[in-house]
Parts: structure tokens; C-alpha cells; sequence
């Protein structure tokens, strides 16, 4: 049979749209991630279908749905949505032998397909702390281990102390060759000390299939100790009269036993005045046999440890204050005493009296009261010598008489004593008057 020109142009053309209409169908997947015991949804979408079928199979090529139609009997896996534009598909209850790659099929001429690949996490078992003995001696190593399995891919393991994170860890990681799944461990290493008791050690499991919240296994440290022994005293200057209280603070684990005082090696020598309550060592009346060191020892089942004081009691700061006395117009005397010290002598004129400002536990002279003390005297002396000098002045002068008056021409001196004007037969009674 012979075709027209024009019936044959129309047949060209009706195949080439059937080609073109063939080459925009394409069928379009996404990758897939889910955990271990979750659900996986996989979905095929075409834009352009002329009612072509699709077809989804799993790693091993066989089909799981052909349109609509199960083909594998597995109850894990079930249809979402079947239409000419797409084929959604879900797996529940997904297990790490699910994972591998998936192929969406769209039967045209040739047949497109399009690939999906299916991800699955294993989760880390909770994390668990082995090497740990309770309790542990200051100075001993300490090399405690965490360990996580069944991780895919492998977990990370942080160590934190008390919040801090310890960067410097060993770690080893191993592979499951069946399962294809990760055993880690990482080991924490270090000496005990003091402040490491009650601490919080803690191995954090880090991983994607957690959803951002790791898995936690703590462990609370218990490290026994020597005492830690220091003495504190109520008053950093102790004088003569005074009262002192010394305070024995311990700390240890297990809790030290009551402390024992001592003084220069032996036991108190005055047990009415020094007394023991506890920890407290309290002295009162202080005075210079009282000098000396004082031991508080503490111990418990880990050893013994000590301290030293050195007690050394001062005097008393005092202050005698000066006394001037003028006794008359011919004398005038100025007495001035000053002491230091309690024990400095005095004379019979100075008054000693108690410094009503002096403070207890002062930690050196008054200054102040010093230059004041000396001023006084400086003025007093000065005052004295004025008063000395207007004494010396008033009595000192130069006297004139009439007794050699008219002597000067006499011939001998019994006519000169009788021609003199002021002699005692012809002279006047007079008087002289000393103010």
C-alpha cells in the first residue's frame, strides 16, 4: 500500500511528538537517612506522564510495588500515594541490612530509572565507666575507661570533670564486620588528688542518631587524703593582760581526729589558764612565760600532719605624764619623767599613768603621742629658763655709798673716816630697801 504525501508527513510528525513527549518524562528521587528501628518513606515524582507505569525495587532488584500492586510480601512495607506523577512507598521498623540503594522505574522506551540511596544509623548503646575503685589514696593513678557499642557510623566520646572537658584521652575504635557497626572506647588517665574528691566525671556519647541529646554515664571520685592543718589567732598583737584564742582548722578524709596542742614540744604548763575545747586552744592573762611554740597536731587513718605558732606576748604601751613645780621667787625646778614601758623606773615627782588610748593588738609606738609628750617638755624647759633668767635679772645690780665721800685729801685714815660724809657720826641715818 501506497501513502500519500500527506498522510505520511502527518505519521513523521505524530512520532517525533511521541519521542519528544517520551524525552521530558524523567522520574525524580531523593536520598534517604533514618535510624535504626525507624520508618523510611521513599517517594518517585514524574512532571510529565502519559500514564506510564512506575516501579519501585530494593537493592537486591526485586520489585516492591509496581504502581499500586505489592509485589514483595513484607509486611514492613506499605504504599503511601500511587498516581500517574508519583509512587510513595514507606518501611517501617528499618534495620541496618534495609540500607543500600533503592530504583524508582519509569517504563517508557527506553526505560528511565532514577536511584535513591538508604541510609541507615546504628545508635550507640548507653556508655558505661569501668576502672574505677572507691575509694582512691592521694598520689595513686587513676585510668578509667568508657566504652559505647553498636554506633554507624562510629560515635565520639568526650570526658568532662565537673563540667570542664579533659581534652587529653586515649581513643580506639572497632569495626563489626557483620553488622557493620562500631565498638569505641576512650580512656581517661590521671593522678588523684585533694581536689579531685567529690568530683563529677562523666563520658558523653556523641551522635547523629541521637537528635542532639548524647548519652551520659557519670562517675562521683572519692579520694582519701592527709589532714591539711592551719593555725588562726584572734589577736595579731598580743600584750601582758591580754587574752588569746588559737583555732586549729583540719581537713582531711576520712574526717581527722580531735587535734592535739602542744607547747615547745611538751604538754601545757598551765592548764588553769590555757584551755582546750575542741580545736580552740584559748590563754588568757597573757604574760612573758607564755612565749613560745605551740604545735597543733591532726591525724586520721591516712597519716598525720602539724603546724607551728609562735606566740610572743608584748608589753603593755604606757605613758607617764610630766610634772613642773615652782616653788618660790629664788628657785624654780622643772621636773620631767617620760616612760615607755611598764617596767622603766621613775622619779619620785612622775605619776604613771595607763594610756587611755593605747589599743590592745597595736603593732607599734603612737607616734603621734610621742612628739606630743616631747613638745610638752620642750615647752616646759623653755618656760623655765625664761623664768630662771627674770629671777637672775631682778637680783643683780651695782650699789653706791657715801662712806669714801670727802677721804680723798685726808692725811691718815682715822681723819679720813672722821671728815667722811657718810661717816656714822655726822651722817644721817639712811636706809636702803632691796626690792
Amino acid at each position: 500500500m501506497r501513502l500519500k504525501p500527506g498522510a505520511l508527513l502527518r505519521f513523521y510528525s505524530l512520532c517525533g511528538l511521541l519521542v519528544q513527549g517520551s524525552q521530558g518524562q524523567f522520574p525524580l528521587t531523593q536520598n534517604v537517612t533514618v535510624v535504626e528501628g525507624g520508618t523510611a518513606n521513599l517517594t518517585c515524582r514524574v512532571d510529565q506522564n502519559d500514564n506510564t507505569s512506575l516501579q519501585w525495587s530494593n537493592p537486591a532488584q526485586q520489585t516492591l510495588y509496581f504502581d499500586d500492586k505489592k509485589a514483595l510480601r513484607d509486611n514492613r512495607i506499605e504504599l503511601v500515594r500511587a498516581s500517574w506523577h508519583e509512587l510513595s512507598i514507606s518501611v517501617s521498623d528499618v534495620s541496618l541490612s534495609d540500607e543500600g540503594q533503592y530504583t524508582c522505574s519509569l517504563f517508557t522506551m527506553p526505560v528511565k530509572t532514577s536511584k535513591a540511596f538508604l541510609t541507615v544509623l546504628g545508635v550507640p548503646e548507653k556508655p558505661q565507666i569501668t576502672g574505677f575503685t572507691s575509694p582512691v589514696m592521694e598520689g595513686e593513678r587513676m585510668q578509667l575507661t568508657c566504652k559505647t557499642s553498636g554506633s554507624k557510623p562510629a560515635a565520639d566520646i568526650r570526658w568532662f570533670k565537673n563540667d570542664k572537658e579533659v581534652k587529653d584521652v586515649k581513643y580506639l575504635k572497632e569495626e563489626d564486620a557483620v553488622r557493620k557497626t562500631f565498638t569505641v572506647s576512650s580512656t581517661l588517665d590521671f593522678l588523684a588528688d585533694r581536689s579531685d574528691d567529690g568530683a563529677v566525671v562523666s563520658c558523653r556519647v556523641d551522635h547523629e542518631s541521637l537528635n542532639s541529646t548524647p548519652q551520659i554515664a557519670m562517675q562521683v571520685l572519692e579520694i582519701h587524703y592527709t589532714p591539711l592543718v592551719k593555725i588562726i589567732s584572734s589577736n595579731s598583737w598580743p600584750e601582758e593582760g591580754q587574752s588569746i584564742i588559737l583555732t586549729c582548722e583540719s581537713k582531711g578524709k576520712p574526717v581527722p581526729e580531735p587535734v592535739l596542742w602542744t607547747k615547745d614540744g611538751g604538754e601545757l604548763p598551765d592548764p588553769e589558764r590555757m584551755v582546750v575545747n575542741g580545736r580552740v586552744l584559748s590563754i588568757s592573762f597573757l604574760n612573758k612565760t607564755d612565749n613560745g611554740t605551740y604545735r597543733c597536731e591532726a591525724k586520721n587513718p591516712i597519716g598525720r600532719n602539724s603546724t607551728e605558732y609562735v606566740l610572743i606576748v608584748h608589753d603593755v604601751f604606757n605613758t607617764l605624764l610630766s610634772t613642773t613645780v615652782i616653788p618660790s621667787l629664788t628657785t624654780a625646778t622643772v621636773t620631767t619623767n617620760v616612760a615607755l614601758k611598764a617596767s622603766t623606773s621613775t622619779s619620785a615627782t612622775a605619776t604613771s599613768i595607763r594610756d587611755p588610748n593605747a589599743l590592745a593588738g597595736q603593732t607599734g609606738p603612737d607616734h603621734a603621742l610621742i612628739g606630743g609628750i616631747v613638745a610638752v617638755v620642750v615647752f616646759v624647759t623653755l618656760c623655765s629658763i625664761i623664768l630662771l633668767g627674770r629671777y637672775l635679772a631682778r637680783h643683780k645690780g651695782t650699789y653706791l655709798t657715801n662712806e669714801a665721800k670727802g677721804a680723798e685729801d685726808a692725811p691718815d685714815a682715822d681723819t679720813a673716816i672722821i671728815n667722811a660724809e657718810g661717816s656714822q657720826v655726822n651722817a644721817e641715818e639712811k636706809k636702803e630697801y632691796f626690792i
